[in-house]
């Protein structure tokens, strides 16, 4: 019981241990920051690792002069869509192999279903789902399921990557270093969880709507 809360506490007092990484580890923390965005992205296992919070922080540390930012755009951008890159192919990989499956739970329809989606919305999905906790995670896993094709799902997923990594990253730098905002680092990592919680809930909402209406249409 013990690894869940440590999780916990790193993902929201990431600004009392980034200092500490960076003291111990040097120029290695722009692979350990690499390795955690990558890892939050590319796999469906580790979506509650810090996303936002750490770039809003490197950011921050960057503008205080204990890191560089050009070399934190390029690093955390990169990290963003490659993990993507890695999610959307093993989603692809999944969806071969759970149709091989004799007792699989997962139905072709289903398949076709997701397939369909992404066909129609797969791009805004994309791009919306990197400012997303959890959402990010899951949205290249499924299009690899939908069989996004690749070409417009590496073009959107550079698209998201960009944006997101260089948005709180430069946010970060900007404003990191404000007296108000050093004071309060542990309140503004609260209240960016808590937007991007509003933002998934809405999500759900909007899929629950949207399949209750479909429901509603076709009882009609």
């Amino acid at each position: 019981m013990v690894l869940p809360f440590n999780i916990l506490d790193v993902v929201l007092h990431f600004d009392k241990y980034l200092p500490v990484i960076l003291q111990q580890y040097g120029m290695w923390t722009y692979v350990i920051l690499f390795l955690i965005i990558f890892l939050e992205t590319g796999l469906v296992v580790t979506p509650y690792l810090p996303g936002d919070s750490l770039l809003f922080i490197a950011g921050a540390l960057a503008a205080a002069g204990m890191l560089n930012i050009w070399i934190l755009l390029v690093t955390l951008i990169l990290a963003a869509i490659l993990g993507d890159t890695l999610n959307y192919w093993i989603g692809y990989t999944f969806e071969m192999k759970v149709l091989e499956w004799k007792y699989s739970l997962v139905k072709k329809e289903h398949l076709d279903e997701t397939q369909k989606y992404f066909e129609k919305y797969g791009g805004f999905t994309i791009v919306i789902a990197r400012f997303m906790p959890f959402i990010r995670t899951f949205a290249p896993f499924l299009a690899g399921i939908g069989r996004m094709r690749y070409s417009w799902f590496l073009g959107y997923n550079a698209l998201g990557g960009v944006m997101w990594a260089s948005l709180f990253l430069l946010v970060g730098y900007f404003v990191g270093n404000l007296p108000i905002v050093q004071a309060n680092f542990s309140l503004i990592t609260y209240a960016i969880i808590a937007v991007s919680l509003v933002a998934l809930v809405s999500v759900f909402v909007g899929i629950f709507a949207a399949m209750r209406k479909g429901k509603e249409k076709k009882g009609v």
